[in-house]
């Protein structure tokens, strides 16, 4: 049970860490916002966090178990929605800019594809990491933002800012999935 209530105390924090970069994007816009969204992803690494998009490309090289991984999503999509309305609260600017930035998603191929080269980033970023340098996690997540690619936990804090929700969550869930374990697919045998 000690094990259960740390992989969900850890994918919360991991989900207020996201939410802060998310909130930083939407207050600052381009280019600042997106650079400082690395923070995000940089606490998650350095704190030991749980980020389903983080885990997910690792699920068979450090042998997490798919129910574990299950969990780390679920928590981190609804303590982000639940970070998303508290920031929605406190901030008019950080509510319109989320509501403009969710109407214009799409359940489509090309969201579909842009989620999956997010994946393939946050693979890459915490491999890098993991390694011992934080350069792709600096780069690749200014990286995915300026491109346009869809990252789940950060639409999901986004839509609750919004104050909404989007049936294209489910398309950049599968999407990220896809892009982080087919990296880590091709690279398995140089990791």
């Amino acid at each position: 049970m000690k094990k259960k209530e740390e992989l969900i105390r850890k994918s919360i924090g991991a989900a207020i860490l996201i939410a802060l970069g998310d909130y930083a994007l939407l207050k600052l816009g381009s280019p600042i916002g997106p650079v400082i969204f690395s923070l995000g992803l940089l606490g998650v690494c350095y704190m030991g966090q749980n980020l389903f998009t983080g885990k997910c490309g690792f699920l068979f090289q450090d042998k997490i178990k798919p129910l574990d991984l299950i969990i780390i999503l679920i928590v981190n999509l609804l303590a982000g929605y639940l970070v998303g309305l508290l920031f929605s609260s406190i901030d008019v600017d950080v509510y319109n800019a989320a509501i403009s930035k969710v109407a214009s998603w799409e359940v489509s191929y090309s969201f579909f594809v842009k989620s999956i080269l997010c994946g393939i980033i946050m693979y890459i970023a915490v491999l890098m990491y993991k390694k011992g340098t934080p350069l792709g996690i600096i780069f690749g997540i200014p990286l995915f933002i300026f491109c346009g690619f869809q990252h789940c936990i950060a639409n999901i804090i986004t839509m609750g800012v919004a104050r909404g929700f989007d049936l294209s969550i489910i398309i950049c869930i599968i999407g990220n999935f896809v892009g982080s374990i087919l990296m880590w697919y091709i690279s398995k045998d140089s990791n």
